[in-house]
């Protein structure tokens, strides 16, 4: 056994049998059942309550939001099964360790670091979201659309206990992560379809042409909003998961899969979450929209509240606020483990249990200011549009170096820590597109595709370059 191999199992055995730096055992593999209980019930979450509403903000229309959403999901799917699955069950790595195969420790300690904060901020969105939750019966003021900052001490309290208890869930490593979400996902699919139903009958619809006439031709976006259309939808649909799809996060989760074809489960997240779900929270706003408070925000030209626990609250009472608590914890528990897995592959030496704590401490910080979750359409196109272009760097790796001549995970093989043509191929890719997204006024999940397609062929052109010269 070579020092490297010791090293190996050291790091292994410290870190808590989590696999973080040795492809996953065949004795450790699970089936389609724990993929599909975990999707579930981290994409039928939190962030639909927030979603939902938001799409209305957005002016959508009835055929925007409904197609829209089932073909972009769609695609989302194919992503994971075809791309994120195919790969993980070759490789068995996560996406740390893979990327630092390919990049050098040094390169990939500043991906690791952007990727963990960007996480957290997400899963600090998801804290937030439950917080509204538990807020209700301290008659907690509710953050706005246009909050920031923390509204009142109620809500910092609030908001440090649900962070401090979602991040001891996530500590106790994959297999509880996975068996919170089986055993909550059914509750919270469950209060979505219940909250639909009821804000349907509380809207007066009894036929699918009233249920369409809801959205309609779509309107005009409110204060502060862009107008949405079908492309819109579509492509931000589909790159809502960027980052865990095309940009390779998932790796890490589908590492631990059997088949490939354990990439097919996410579609009970996309389909049960981000379709059904997304569409009964967009009920419950339209619902609130016709109060009289929220028609008193629009009088005065601001954009009415969304706050997931109210919303819920209103339409099935107690269960409601149940519901989006478990929504929150359920998105968030899986968030803060990925975090984890990026700060360990900084700081290998520690524990998965301290490094998901630190994730969690970070994320509850960030839980604190609303800001996260009242922008988080445009927070999580930005977060995929950063971190997916990486991801495509594994792809075409994956896919296309024996066709360009590139030799495999060239770090490793080398024995180089910086890798410049992935630097090089990221950083070209990312500023023209974001300059073209900023200059032009461009949606920028539009321009996600096309960056994360030409950091693929840089990277392959670059590192043919560099490794013929080497």
């Amino acid at each position: 056994m070579t020092q490297y191999h010791k090293e190996e199992e050291i790091i292994e055995e410290i870190a808590g049998g989590e696999f973080e730096r040795t492809p996953v055992p065949q004795s450790k593999l699970k089936s389609w059942k724990s993929f599909l209980g975990m999707y579930a019930g981290e994409h039928a979450a939190g962030t639909e309550f927030m979603i939902g509403p938001l799409f209305l903000t957005a002016g959508v229309s009835a055929f925007d939001l409904i197609i829209g959403l089932l073909l972009g999901n769609l695609l989302a799917v194919i992503s994971w099964r075809f791309l994120t699955a195919e790969i993980a069950v070759k490789n068995r790595l996560t996406l740390y360790f893979q990327l630092e195969k390919i990049c050098g420790k040094n390169l990939v300690t500043g991906y690791n670091l952007a990727n963990g904060i960007l996480f957290c901020f997400l899963a600090g969105s998801m804290i937030t979201i439950s917080a509204t939750a538990v807020g209700i019966p301290f008659d907690m003021p509710m953050p706005k659309l246009s909050d920031t900052m923390p509204n009142g001490v109620t809500w910092i309290v609030i908001v440090i206990l649900i962070g401090a208890i979602i991040s001891i869930i996530a500590a106790k490593g994959y297999d509880t992560v996975s068996k919170a979400a089986n055993w909550m996902s059914p509750i919270i699919v469950l209060a979505f379809l219940a909250c639909g139903i009821v804000a349907l009958n509380q809207l007066g619809v009894s036929s699918f042409s009233e249920f369409w006439d809801i959205w309609g031709e779509g309107k005009e976006p409110f204060p502060g909003q862009i107008k949405y259309t079908f492309w819109h939808v579509l492509i931000w649909s589909w790159f809502a998961n960027a980052a865990m799809h095309i940009g390779m996060s998932d790796l890490s989760v589908f590492r631990f899969a059997k088949k490939a074809s354990s990439g097919w489960t996410t579609a009970g997240g996309m389909y049960v979450g981000h379709y059904m779900a997304w569409i009964a929270a967009c009920l419950l706003y339209a619902v609130y929209l016709k109060s009289p408070e929220a028609q008193a925000f629009l009088s005065n030209g601001e954009a009415p509240p969304v706050a997931p626990g109210p919303l819920a609250y209103n339409a099935i009472g107690v269960f409601g606020i149940i519901a989006v608590v478990l929504a929150g914890w359920t998105t968030a528990n899986p968030t803060i483990y990925r975090a984890g897995l990026a700060f360990q592959a900084i700081m290998p030496k520690l524990s998965t249990a301290k490094v998901t704590i630190l994730a969690g401490t970070i994320a509850t910080i960030a839980g604190l200011f609303p800001a996260f979750a009242m922008k988080l359409l445009d927070f999580v196109a930005l977060y995929g549009f950063i971190l997916a272009p990486v991801g495509a760097v594994i792809v075409f790796e994956h896919f296309f170096h024996k066709k360009f001549g590139v030799i495999k995970n060239y770090a490793e093989h080398a024995n180089i820590k910086f890798n410049k043509s992935v630097l090089f191929a990221w950083a070209i890719s990312f500023g023209i597109f974001y300059f073209i997204s900023i200059q032009f006024d461009i949606f920028l999940s539009f321009v996600t595709l096309p960056t994360w397609l030409l950091c693929g062929i840089l990277f392959l052109v670059f590192s043919k370059y560099a490794q013929k010269n080497n």
